[in-house]
């Protein structure tokens, strides 16, 4: 199960293992109160991508289709996030203020897709 929660919400008990996936540091937040395993910055869209979308809502199906062409290049990076998935609960930890349309809700379904995958 992938969680999905924004770097200024609590850790809970149910959030199994956290990663902060975004490329930039949450402003105002330090590395003990968001309860990390790891800062996966390797997964977070390019710049230039990041810069393009600027979290507008009529760029999301672009945005997701050259994001998912960018994780498709870096396998290496989400395959242990994947794998860590299938283990037990993981949660995204992201920094954007809009909850349906960022990095953290497309790599959810990125990985839900890729793990869907590998049980066939």
């Amino acid at each position: 199960m992938i969680h999905l929660k924004r770097a200024y919400e609590a850790a809970e008990p149910g959030d199994g293992a956290r990663f902060l996936i975004d490329r930039l540091w949450p402003r105002g937040v330090t590395r003990a109160s968001l309860k990390i395993e790891a800062w996966l910055k390797d997964l977070a869209p390019s710049d230039g991508l990041r810069h393009w979308f600027n979290h507008d809502p009529k760029r999301w199906n672009e945005f997701r289709q050259r994001y998912f062409a960018e994780l498709n290049s870096k396998s290496d990076a989400w395959i242990a996030l994947a794998e860590a998935a299938r283990k037990g609960p993981i949660t995204l930890i992201y920094g954007a203020h809009d909850a349906e349309h960022n990095n953290g809700v497309a790599l959810a379904e990125y990985l839900q897709t890729q793990i869907a995958k590998k049980k066939r």
